[in-house]
């Protein structure tokens, strides 16, 4: 047997056999070396878009024509009517394959909701993107936006008039113009307008920076006191950093969603209708059965829809809150401590650092090359330099450029941003591939249920009105001339009823909700294993990854770092924290160059305590080297200034510094890259503090050194710096700013290798991912030889052979080849070491061009193109900045590897559990549709009424997607190959697991329908008794058919469907309330569903039946199917025929 998607070549599930197999079907790509170029032949669809962003611009024109979906059809019609036809058959295939949602038209979105066969929208787009808020939320925008330009061109226009603030002249000290806040001698209402208006002259009067620090009492240095006390005074003065959200849908607003259905509105206006003509023709205590039983199925059904629905919505809002609980460092009592931004309160002073949201609004502090993006409030993509003439921050902007720190003076609803949050609603909803995939199916299931619902309506009809139907007595239903009209009309409205009721069956409303219903269950598991899901797609998607481009720091590693070696004067030293080994002259020098050269800090307590050092891992490792060498933090900072800084760029691989000392001596310092840094050295100090040329012996055992640590798997930093003429200095702010720090001639000072493990288990997770087909890949900004030793301790390299070109390889070589190189190139890379973020971006470009799904983890600002570029853009919860994590799908908060293997385990489980849901649903369908038909058609009545259809359908829908779309995953899931792009949702396995059960059950029922008063010896009863005892039968079994079946579903592939049941209590729960409710339906409320009791001989031939289905599912699979999907014959033959009608 075969499990289908199997090249001959053995290249299981790769991308190139997938991408061969789809070009069999025609509907691949061609690869092109200049990118990803979709097939122009007449077959392809022009609403068969693979990857809506980026794409063709010719296809999306066809996409975006004004024309009804069903109007683009005629372009096809220019040959004969059978082609016509095939082609109408695969528009319908085709419509909804969007593969990539991810930032899709808004026009292509609308374009496949007006083509699907809906009939309750809102509750089928609940949550899918909401395009009318969508636009309302844009134009709230933009109001905001512009309120506040006022705002500030007025002040501005005001200035202007009154001639601004004279330099040199006095400041005038400004009065609070509102009652301040209890002891504080300021107000809130002056400290919004001052943010909101921007005014450098209404600051100086209020004595600058320091002087709203006092009236705050607070400290530009350490902050406010931070005691719970202080912290609790200042929410109660100057509000909270929150801002009030919209209320949630409650639960009565989904009830009325789900009284929307198209059907379920039909079938309550008959069972008006039945009830009244029931109650005038047979009174009010037994002509009420018929319209009330309809009803109450109906009331039933929308209860039960609305409880699942707002369910799944509190699970939602709860993961948008974590979304946006941020978690920031602030100075409190000196102190940096984290924070959620919740907390933040006027007066906090907040270290800023590249990638970093600003929280609230507020005053720089002091800043070095800090710039801003203020896109997200301005509107303008326009980067902003903040220094002393331009010092106001606004909330939610981010952090371009640079380093610093501000002080906040307003939160919450009191800032823009949160004035802007509190008038829009956030709409997190978005279309995911499977949503519209199922929504394709969906709307041809129906389209089929329409077509045997009208035929079984119009045969029903001309059966009743032709005398050919028979009543509960067996006497003939309808006598022309003799038959009382309302008698008439009520067998009419049955027959419409079982019609309507059909349509309801047959429509799989269920089918797109069940994937909002097992992303919802999958986002809250996955939160527990470390991963926070921002994008629905993403969840799917990640089921699809066949490479990982993973992070080498703190993703395989568990970035806890520590110097463990340093070659300093030339040599190395015995002992890293040897300060003895260390010269008199160079010691101060080095320590200077640590303390300066830094974003960390170090606080040492009052009480002596050990010093608690935070920043970057990397910084925290140097600074805490610093420490143990004797460094005194504070008095190293409080005895130099900076004077500007150049912050360490990813690019560069360094950052700088320039320092003034207490004699005036400029020094400028850099740290980087130990190579990078070493070959911007002329000279170096050695153990007597001479300075001396770095001649090339000197400089091939640096190198020698270098290579030597990196291959024990250590970070190399070297740490240098060069004396500057302080006249050569830029004197004003201005030519400051654009100063460039001398790189060339230094002195080296150190070199030092950092210790960084591999994450215990990291392995395993790597071979995990190997044994299901996807392949993991190490971009680091490290030494390749460090990248390398990282490499095959984690697994990803097996041994020093596979350590060789083009497996390993440099960020620069791979960025200097041609596109077409690249991609050849990029198929085999494993290690790439020294890259840069853009090399990570074409690493990302090149892999897709070759049908990869790719998932990227990143971490920086930088990696910010690579995350949003990739099908899934994975951000490191603790080191990742904000700029990262807004980029990417999902945050993994423990930046750990396994948890990202974890997320590959769920994305499969999502899809799987989609399709047992499919092939669940599938086959009631199927069965349900054919025993009406086939019954009505032959013998004028169908077995199963409306009430039991509806009960049926409640079956199927809401509590069959409970129970089999929150099936967790299983260690089976990563022993397959990932689901490609565009393998087929129904498999062949699905199929052949789907045909059988099927046609089993339509088997007996029929058997059952026309043969069951001989088979269940009830000749001998009256007509009426006899027939409703069989067709109560019938049902009773084929529910239990369908309850038997559903552990089926849940191992399509495996024999043995009860393993893991016991893990899965929801499941279970499910199927016990299920048969509880059967029982209760059969034996007391036959009055409401027109059966009766069964005796327990009959139930047990019903069980018997029911149970027949696990033997004949595990015969089932030993059918063997082919490995191409069925729906490929058909495209085969489409494509000869089409052939032929050309030749």
């Amino acid at each position: 047997m075969s499990s289908g998607g199997e090249s001959p070549d053995g290249l299981k599930g790769s991308p190139i056999a997938r991408q061969n197999n789809d070009i069999e079907a025609g509907t691949s790509f061609r690869t092109a070396a200049s990118g990803v170029e979709e097939e122009e032949e007449e077959s392809m669809d022009p609403f068969d878009i693979v990857r809506t962003k980026s794409a063709p611009i010719d296809r999306l024109k066809r996409w975006r024509t004004k024309s009804a979906p069903i109007d683009s059809l005629k372009q096809w019609r220019t040959k004969s009517a059978r082609i016509d036809r095939l082609k109408l058959w695969r528009y319908v295939i085709v419509l909804f394959d969007i593969v990539r949602t991810k930032s899709a038209p808004i026009d292509s979105l609308k374009r496949w909701r007006q083509a699907a066969l809906v009939l309750n929208a809102s509750r089928r787009f609940r949550y899918t993107l909401d395009l009318k808020r969508q636009e309302e939320r844009k134009q709230m925008i933009g109001k905001i936006r512009t309120h506040a330009q006022v705002i500030r061109a007025a002040v501005l226009f005001q200035a202007a008039a009154e001639g601004g603030v004279v330099a040199g002249t006095p400041k005038k000290t400004l009065k609070s113009t509102s009652q301040p806040a209890d002891g504080f001698e300021i107000g809130q209402k002056d400290l919004a307008d001052l943010s909101k208006e921007h005014s450098v002259s209404t600051l100086q009067q209020y004595g600058g920076i320091t002087g709203v620090a006092d009236k705050l009492k607070s400290n530009v240095d350490k902050g406010i006191s931070g005691d719970e006390g202080d912290v609790l005074i200042r929410k109660n003065a100057f509000g909270s950093n929150t801002y009030p959200q919209k209320k949630g849908r409650s639960f009565w607003m989904f009830l009325l969603d789900a009284c929307k259905d198209t059907t379920l509105i039909i079938l309550m206006v008959a069972a008006a209708a039945s009830l009244a003509l029931g109650i005038k023709t047979e009174g009010l205590e037994e002509g009420w059965y018929d319209g009330g039983s309809i009803a109450l199925a109906v009331i039933i059904v929308i209860c039960v829809t609305a409880i699942s629905d707002y369910k799944q919505s509190l699970q939602f809002q709860t993961l948008n809150e974590e979304k946006q609980n941020i978690h920031i460092e602030v100075m409190r009592g000196g102190r940096r401590i984290g924070i959620s931004i919740f907390d933040v309160v006027v007066g906090d002073v907040i270290p800023l650092k590249i990638g970093d949201q600003v929280p609230a609004d507020g005053l720089l502090v002091f800043g070095h090359s800090l710039s801003i993006d203020e896109s997200s409030m301005t509107g303008e993509a326009k980067i902003i330099h903040k220094d002393s003439r331009s010092p106001f921050l606004m909330s939610g902007t981010k952090v371009a450029d640079g380093y610093g720190t501000m002080m906040v003076t307003s939160v919450g609803i009191n800032t823009e941003w949160g004035l802007l949050m509190a008038s829009i609603s956030e709409d997190n909803g978005e279309e995911t591939p499977l949503q519209v995939r199922l929504n394709g199916v969906a709307t041809f299931i129906g389209m089929v249920g329409l077509v045997v619902a009208f035929l079984v309506l119009i045969v029903l009809m001309a059966r009743y009105f032709s005398g050919h139907s028979k009543d509960s007595e067996g006497r003939v239903a309808f006598k022309a001339g003799k038959t009382r009209l309302g008698d008439a009309v009520d067998g009419a409205i049955k027959i419409f009823t079982i019609a309507v009721t059909i349509v309801v069956v047959a429509v799989p409303e269920g089918l797109p909700l069940a994937v909002t219903l097992t992303l919802a269950y999958s986002m809250r598991k996955m939160m527990a294993d470390k991963a926070l899901v921002r994008r629905l797609s993403a969840c799917e998607t990640m089921g699809s990854a066949t490479t990982i481009c993973s992070d080498k720091t703190g993703t395989l590693t568990l970035n806890q770092m520590t110097v463990v070696e340093a070659y300093v004067c030339g040599r190395k030293i015995n002992s890293a924290d040897s300060k003895s080994d260390i010269p008199t002259g160079v010691l101060p020098l080095l320590i200077e160059g640590i303390a300066e050269n830094t974003t960390g800090s170090v606080f040492v307590p009052e009480d002596g305590g050990a010093a608690e050092v935070s920043g970057s891992p990397t910084e925290k490792a140097i600074l805490q080297w610093g420490i143990n060498l004797g460094m005194n933090f504070d008095a190293v900072r409080k005895d130099a200034s900076i004077i500007h800084a150049f912050p360490f760029n990813s690019e560069k691989k360094r950052g700088g510094v320039a320092v003034k000392s207490p004699d005036s001596d400029v020094h400028i310092h850099w740290k980087g890259a130990a190579e990078i840094v070493l070959g911007c050295c002329s000279s170096y100090i050695d153990e007597n503090d001479q300075v001396l040329p770095m001649d090339d012996d000197k400089m091939s055992m640096l190198k020698k050194a270098i290579e030597d640590m990196a291959v024990e798997s250590l970070r190399c930093v070297a740490i240098a710096y060069r004396s500057y003429d302080g006249d050569k200095v830029p004197s004003s702010e201005e030519e400051l700013d654009q100063w460039e720090l001398p790189e060339e001639d230094l002195v080296l000072l150190a070199i030092i290798g950092i210790k960084d493990p591999c994450r215990p288990g990291v392995r395993d997770a790597v071979q995990l991912c190997i044994n299901a087909g996807v392949k993991v890949r190490m971009v680091t900004g490290d030494n390749l030889q460090t990248a390398k030793a990282i490499a095959l301790e984690c697994g990803i390299l097996q041994s020093d052979s596979d350590a060789r070109e083009p497996n390993i390889i440099e960020g620069k070589e791979f960025r200097s080849l041609s596109d077409a190189q690249r991609e050849e190139v990029a198929e085999k890379i494993s290690v790439m070491g020294r890259s840069s973020p853009n090399d990570k971006l074409l690493l990302v470009q090149a892999l897709r061009r070759r049908m990869h799904v790719v998932a990227v983890t990143g971490d920086g600002t930088n990696d910010a193109p690579a995350l949003h570029e990739a099908d899934i853009g994975l951000a490191m919860g603790i080191a990742g900045t904000e700029v990262a994590k807004e980029s990417s799908d999902i945050i993994i908060l423990d930046d750990n590897f396994s948890s990202v293997v974890k997320v590959v385990r769920w994305g499969r489980s999502v899809y799987a559990n989609i399709q047992k849901f499919i092939q669940f649903q599938l086959t009631v369908n199927v069965a349900a549709l054919v025993i009406n038909v086939v019954a009505a058609i032959s013998a004028g009545d169908v077995p199963l009424n409306a009430v039991q259809l509806l009960w049926v359908n409640l079956i199927m829908d809401t509590l069959g997607a409970l129970a089999l779309a929150t099936e967790p995953p299983t260690d089976h899931l990563m022993l397959r190959s990932p689901v490609g792009r565009r393998e087929p949702l129904i498999t062949n396995i699905m199929w052949r697991n789907l045909l059988v059960q099927a046609l089993y059950q339509v088997t007996i029922l029929l058997v059952l329908n026309f043969l069951g008063k001989s088979l269940l010896h009830l000749n001998h009863q009256s007509f009426d008794h006899a027939n409703k005892t069989k067709n109560t039968f019938i049902f009773n079994t084929f529910v239990l058919c369908q309850l038997f079946n559903e552990f089926n579903a849940r191992k399509p592939e495996e024999f043995n469907v009860f393993k893991g049941v016991h893990k899965n209590p929801l499941f279970m729960g499910i199927i016990g309330l299920t048969a509880s409710l059967q029982v209760i339906i059969i034996m007391f409320l036959g009055k409401f569903t027109t059966t009766i009791r069964l005796s327990w001989q009959l139930w047990l031939v019903s069980v018997a039946l029911g149970v027949v289905s696990w033997p004949l599912a595990a015969v089932g699979k030993l059918l063997p199917v082919p490995a191409t999907p069925f729906s490929r014959y058909f495209t085969r033959h489409f494509r000869q025929r089409r052939s032929q009608r050309g030749t």
